[in-house]
């Protein structure tokens, strides 16, 4: 297949917004299709702040979209978000997209919830996605998809899998953003350590605040915020900070600590090698299911509007093992894992 650019977006391009590299076939197909015909569909993917690059979550809805256009040939347009852009701007973004014909397109992050809302009202033919947020009245509607995920869940048992690791039975978590989304990791998190052990220490710090939202995208940051952990007698620091959390590692690597990643299965990512021995898992959130899930539905007519929840019991969520170093204690974390999907164990998910 061809590689195809999103310059030719000049609206969006003079906006500032960064086009990313596509695969492109070379289907002349009407791009106004809606499933059926692999070759009719283009899509559009709009990231958050990091883009394809931030060796976490937009990587993992990069790796869906590579899947789908491997296997189907389809049209791609990538597009990223700015440091410090508007609502007004991402609007744009995905106006722009829908003008352009793309068909269907796909949001990545809840910063997306309302321009998702604004421009699917107006071009009610065009199926949207957005990834992390369901907020009736906000961003749903009949042609939108909210791919949600039981974030509180994976960071339960990678909270267990801390406190079974820890020797000073002080850990510690790194948010990127202090929103309602990343507390669920916090809130999550926080519960399995104190599972294991009632009395352990959990440092919290994030890295920014809204409308800040540069730490999703910092590792100097995150290398501040886990050598103050490490300093204060942190063991395992958990980071659901995105790109910042390869600051995080550097940091646990730097000290001879541990860290733990977050959405990919970041001990296997080629960025990440330098510091992939202290990761010691991951709290694996599988968004490349959920936007291949989302392409496929689409281009076999089988849309479905609202919200869908990626959780433990479907694989949407999990972690990882990779590197075995949790292998003498992955029984336990089965066992929990089992609890929580029998419903034994309801983990929190707000604070």
């Amino acid at each position: 297949m061809r590689r195809k650019r999103g310059g030719a977006l000049a609206a969006i391009a003079m906006a500032g917004v960064l086009a990313l590299a596509g695969c492109g076939s070379s289907s002349d197909g009407d791009s106004g299709a809606e499933g059926g015909d692999a070759g009719a569909l283009k899509i559009g993917l709009a990231y958050d702040i990091g883009g394809r690059g931030d060796q976490s979550f937009n990587d993992s809805a990069a790796r869906g979209l590579d899947k789908a256009t491997a296997e189907f040939g389809i049209e791609v347009t990538e597009l990223e978000a700015s440091q410090g852009e508007t609502d007004a701007q991402k609007e744009d973004r995905l106006r722009q997209l829908a003008e352009g014909g793309y068909n269907p397109i796909i949001a990545v992050g809840y910063a997306y919830a309302g321009p998702v809302g604004k421009v699917a009202t107006d071009f009610p033919e065009v199926k949207f996605a957005i990834i992390d947020d369901f907020t009736p009245g906000t961003d749903t509607g009949d042609n939108i998809a909210n791919l949600t995920f039981a974030e509180e869940q994976g960071s339960f048992l990678v909270g267990v899998a801390a406190a079974l690791k820890s020797e000073t039975g002080n850990v510690g978590f790194v948010g990127g953003v202090n929103t309602p989304l990343i507390q669920k990791f916090e809130v999550g998190y926080t519960a399995g350590v104190k599972a294991v052990k009632a009395d352990a220490t959990v440092q919290v710090k994030y890295l920014t605040q809204p409308p800040d939202f540069s730490g999703f995208n910092d590792p100097a940051k995150g290398q501040t915020a886990a050598n103050g952990m490490f300093d204060a007698g942190a063991d395992v620091v958990y980071a659901a900070a995105g790109g910042s959390g390869s600051g995080v590692f550097r940091a646990a690597k730097d000290k001879g600590a541990m860290g733990i990643g977050v959405d990919s299965d970041q001990y296997n990512l080629p960025s990440l090698a330098d510091v992939k021995d202290v990761i010691i898992t991951s709290m694996v959130k599988s968004v490349d299911v959920a936007v291949y899930d989302f392409i496929q539905s689409v281009r076999d007519n089988a849309f479905k509007a609202g919200n869908t929840v990626y959780d433990l019991q479907d694989g949407g969520i999990d972690f990882s093992t990779s590197g075995g170093m949790i292998d003498d204690i992955k029984p336990q974390l089965d066992e929990y894992k089992q609890k929580i999907i029998s419903g034994e164990i309801s983990v929190p998910s707000t604070t």
